[in-house]
């Protein structure tokens, strides 16, 4: 009996430090990316439009993050879209949230007002789309905590 709860015990540590390995490979994977990302965001050219990135929670109504061009993702707004005037990329292929985590070139303006969202009880400026044109849809991450980036997780987190 003993023999069996050390090797379970060794076979637990064992699997911690091969999954500890693991976590750490990811991070300096995201570390980097997220320098070649900062660095391509300084680079932008400045002009009438916007950076976006889709944020699809099941729950919430809310689109995404927009920010202006050459500027930190600490700085983007989770936004609500008015499409009015042209529907979100994945409205218009008729998938909802299919585009989860795909950052775009966005076109538009903001309308001024703020609109309620009643799954998170809170309000987001409004976002008058206009045109998007998909730049990618694998960019680097731009969130941290663990779960955010998953849609049916209720975790709604502001880029760093």
């Amino acid at each position: 009996m003993k023999l069996k709860t050390l090797l379970s015990l060794f076979l637990i540590i064992l699997g911690s430090f091969l999954l500890g390995g693991c976590v750490t490979d990811f991070t300096q994977s995201d570390d980097s990316a997220r320098q070649a990302m900062n660095a391509a965001i300084k680079n932008e050219p400045p002009g009438d439009y916007y950076i976006g990135r889709r944020y699809y929670k099941v729950d919430y109504k809310f689109w995404g993050f927009i920010r202006s061009p050459g500027q930190p993702w600490s700085t983007a707004k989770l936004v609500m879209l008015n499409e009015n005037t042209k529907l979100a990329p994945d409205r218009q292929k008729g998938i909802l949230g299919s585009d989860h985590g795909y950052e775009y070139k966005i076109y538009g303006h903001y309308s001024g007002d703020t609109v309620y969202e009643p799954a998170s009880n809170a309000f987001y400026p409004e976002f008058v789309l206009t045109g998007y044109e998909l730049i990618s849809t694998s960019p680097a991450p731009i969130l941290s905590i663990p779960g955010s980036n998953d849609p049916v997780r209720r975790i709604i987190e502001t880029p760093h």
